[in-house]
């Protein structure tokens, strides 16, 4: 079943963890879809492929043993406060803090305990973090990117 979070990364800093219930996601949007409407989305990784993005976006994927992880919180903040930044790369976050779910993402990505991950739009991945990452060197790995100076050179961004 697909399901999106039903929280924004700045409402999940004003409510918290609390907020990590999600809820079911309209059947006339695909994950796509709904990331195309707000950026700022945070998608379940249950509820996507990282090919449904391929070409499209370079998802960061944050892992976590719970929604009660002290690192996944002070992560989720960190992208939070600074959205924009992530908006205009092309970023989208999802999330997992199920282990016990086993997603696709959590088979093929292998994380202990808390990870964030950065893949790239070509589908590989770029980036693996055992602890909580800023956004600023997130933005800096992402700019030294070959399709992202392409990107900068030509003034594209994703539709």
């Amino acid at each position: 079943m697909k399901r999106v979070l039903a929280f924004a990364l700045g409402a999940f800093i004003s409510c918290g963890p609390a907020l990590a219930a999600d809820t079911p996601l309209s059947p006339a949007l695909s994950p796509v879809d709904e990331w195309r409407a707000d950026r700022a989305v945070i998608l379940s990784t249950d509820a996507v492929t990282l090919d449904d993005f391929k070409w499209l976006a370079r998802p960061i994927v944050v892992f976590a043993d719970s929604p009660n992880d002290p690192r996944f919180i002070e992560q989720m903040e960190l992208l939070a406060a600074r959205a924009d930044d992530l908006a205009e790369r092309d970023v989208v976050v999802m999330v997992d803090t199920a282990p016990s779910a086993n997603s696709a993402l959590r088979k093929k990505l292998r994380p202990r305990g808390f990870m964030l991950a950065l893949i790239g739009k070509d589908g590989g991945i770029k980036l693996r973090k055992p602890f909580p990452w800023d956004v600023r060197e997130l933005s800096r790995t992402i700019d030294k990117m070959p399709v992202r100076k392409r990107e900068i050179r030509e003034g594209l961004t994703a539709e």
